[in-house]
């Protein structure tokens, strides 16, 4: 597995585990009870966050052997195809953050503001996951095209 590879599973990682901690602050912040309610599990996602980020990080800058190369032609290609996809994929989750609210709430509802960024953060993560998931296809495919031959 080269970097870009293990790259992409980090960002697929970090992106789930984010997606997951945005959800449950988000579900804290509507709890029953003083400002503190939920908070425990927020504590709990924040340390598993940091654990995954710090693992992951050295397994990413770790080489599996010392002939492995950086990067090549095939690599940069991949890469470029999922730039595409992650770029449709942006085009896709902003047209969709602009017309959901609008029929959750109608054409004389308002959203508060702090969830704007929220959408935002929310667009970027789904960004990133399509372009692990793009990298992580492309190069199943080949491994797979190799495999037969």
């Amino acid at each position: 597995m080269n970097r870009t590879q293990k790259g992409a599973w980090f960002t697929l990682g970090m992106a789930v585990l984010l997606l997951a901690f945005i959800g449950i602050v988000h579900a804290s912040m509507f709890a029953p009870g003083d400002r503190l309610a939920g908070t425990d599990r927020v504590r709990l996602w924040i340390a598993l966050i940091v654990v995954f980020t710090a693992v992951a990080v050295v397994l990413v800058r770790k080489k599996q052997s010392p002939a492995e190369p950086g990067s090549d032609e095939r690599d940069d290609a991949i890469k470029k195809n999922a730039v595409l996809a992650c770029f449709a994929s942006v085009w896709m989750s902003l047209v969709l953050a602009s017309t959901i609210p609008a029929f959750m709430v109608g054409d004389g509802g308002s959203i508060p503001v702090f969830l704007l960024p929220i959408i935002n953060v929310v667009v970027l993560l789904i960004a990133l996951l399509a372009y692990s998931i793009a990298v992580l296809v492309q190069y199943g495919r080949i491994s797979k095209e190799t495999d037969h031959e």
